[in-house]
């Protein structure tokens, strides 16, 4: 194990994982709480239009991923709000015209991309020392927002009512978690991949939610099982040499299925 420590691209893998395990859990619990999981998953799948529109025009396909799932998710809460559609509906709509606009653009670009096959599958192992410190940058930003404003977003999340009747600004506080949540999706894609992503967001929180009894402790807790989750995922990956993403989720669902078993032991 020491001896992988010392690689370049395995401190980066442990940095970053570190990185966005924490940031996908604090956003988790307002994915969970606001029932956004489809939304979390769908913006993923539409980002592959910012990956395939970055291939096509020589950029890095996280920039302009990033970029493009910002403007989805602005358009998805304006759409929620101005049209009588359901949300769920929305995001599939944007879900599929995302996905069509990748393929096509993709079909413009001849030869293999690997990058591609990085963002479909995820590959924390290949993640580039430039991309880490953006990760770092953003990661911060977001968590920064998030602890300074997470009251507002709790009470955003739990009732949108009082908290309107409180003086938050429900659209403005709306489309930024819309926004935030969509680019750390992305993120974390370099991790999970495109069809696994909403896993980090989802399965730290529904451990964490077995276990807290407040919205402190929720937050704690889902962070400690995060960090688990990642650096457990990475260790066993490089050891048994197994696809990262995959065995990352694999962690978090025996942890879930660890925590429930000792629940219900204890019920006995």
């Amino acid at each position: 194990m020491m001896e992988w420590l010392a690689l370049p691209f395995v401190q980066r893998a442990i940095i970053a994982g570190v990185i966005l395990g924490a940031l996908l859990a604090l956003l988790g619990i307002f994915v969970v709480l606001r029932r956004m999981a489809f939304f979390s998953d769908g913006i993923a799948h539409a980002s592959l239009s910012g990956v395939a529109l970055g291939i096509l025009i020589n950029s890095n396909p996280l920039l302009t991923a990033l970029g493009v799932s910002a403007v989805l998710a602005v358009v998805m809460s304006w759409l929620e709000r101005r049209t009588k559609i359901a949300s769920d509906a929305i995001v599939g709509l944007i879900f599929t015209a995302g996905m069509a606009t990748g393929v096509i653009l993709l079909a413009l670009k001849s030869g293999y991309q690997p990058d591609l096959i990085g963002f479909l599958f995820g590959n924390i192992l290949s993640i580039k020392w430039s991309e880490l410190a953006l990760m770092l940058v953003l990661s911060a930003l977001i968590i920064i927002f998030l602890l300074a404003e997470y009251k507002r977003m709790a009470l955003l999340v739990l009732n949108q009512e009082i908290a309107r009747i409180s003086g938050v600004p429900v659209v403005l506080y709306q489309t930024l978690l819309y926004v935030v949540v969509a680019m750390a999706a992305v993120l974390g894609i370099k991790i999970l991949g495109v069809a696994l992503v909403s896993a980090l967001l989802i399965i730290p929180v529904s451990c964490a939610k077995l276990l807290a009894k407040s919205f402190r402790a929720l937050m704690v807790y889902s962070i400690i099982i995060a960090e688990v989750t990642v650096l457990a995922g990475i260790a066993l990956s490089i050891y048994f040499n197994m696809p990262t993403g995959a065995v990352i989720v694999l962690c978090g669902i025996a942890i879930f299925v660890l925590i429930l078993g000792g629940q219900k032991a204890l019920v006995r």
